[in-house]
């Protein structure tokens, strides 16, 4: 990661598991070489993005562009020269930053003109923001990013290893789904995690209104309804 200071890019469709990745990720990091900031709501402009920025630092919000731009600049280069930590802006949403906001983030991490990288930039985003910087405006931000992962829906192969790992975690090492229902869940959620959680929640409740020691197809053709 310090070889690779500048941007990436994580894109995933809604309910693929963006958001949990960054929260793993960031568990994974050692807190003393480097520092996080998680900024969620990206839909105002250039102001309120540096004003969340600067929240996050635990820097006072000044009133002007040119000054926030500046407090955060110096507070980065502060952490980096004087606490040797690499700070790490992660901007999640960010298919939903306009045009110059995502330009303001561009010139946020340069410094020396070019000569050094002193802030990581993590944009999170759905896949609207792959497509948004391939555009011919944002060729200076996109020739930055270091890092491009997409990430898909679990495939076939992984459900049924991902639905054992759910249920060690409630507790249980019972296959409480049978191969049929297996196919079901896959069927109607994609592989998207946020979909197969609800579902496969919704059909353990099915399964214990029945009285059934697991769960079918049935169970999940009725909880169905409850994710659709």
């Amino acid at each position: 990661m310090r070889e690779l200071r500048g941007i990436g890019l994580i894109t995933g469709d809604v309910g693929a598991g963006k958001t949990s990745l960054c929260r793993k990720f960031v568990g994974s990091l050692h807190h003393g070489i480097y520092r996080t900031f998680y900024v969620p709501n990206t839909t105002g402009n250039v102001m309120d993005l540096y004003k969340s920025i600067a929240w996050e630092l635990g820097l006072p919000t000044e009133r002007s562009r040119a000054a926030l731009f500046r407090v955060i600049r110096a507070e980065v280069t502060r952490l980096c020269l004087e606490q040797k930590v690499l700070p790490i802006l992660i901007v999640d949403e960010a298919h939903l930053l306009r045009a110059d906001v995502l330009e303001d983030l561009r010139l946020l991490t340069n410094y020396n003109m070019d000569s050094e990288n002193r802030l990581c930039l993590l944009l999170i985003g759905q896949p609207e923001l792959r497509r948004r910087l391939s555009m011919a405006v944002h060729e200076a931000l996109s020739q930055r990013i270091v890092v491009r992962y997409h990430l898909a829906g679990l495939s076939r192969d992984e459900l049924p290893a991902y639905l054992a790992h759910r249920l060690r975690l409630a507790g249980t090492e019972l296959p409480l789904f049978e191969p049929p229902a297996q196919e079901a869940l896959f069927q109607i959620s994609g592989g998207k995690l946020r979909k197969l959680n609800l579902l496969a929640h919704h059909c353990l409740f099915a399964a214990a209104a029945d009285r059934a020691k697991s769960v079918t197809d049935e169970h999940v053709a009725k909880a169905r309804p409850e994710v659709d």
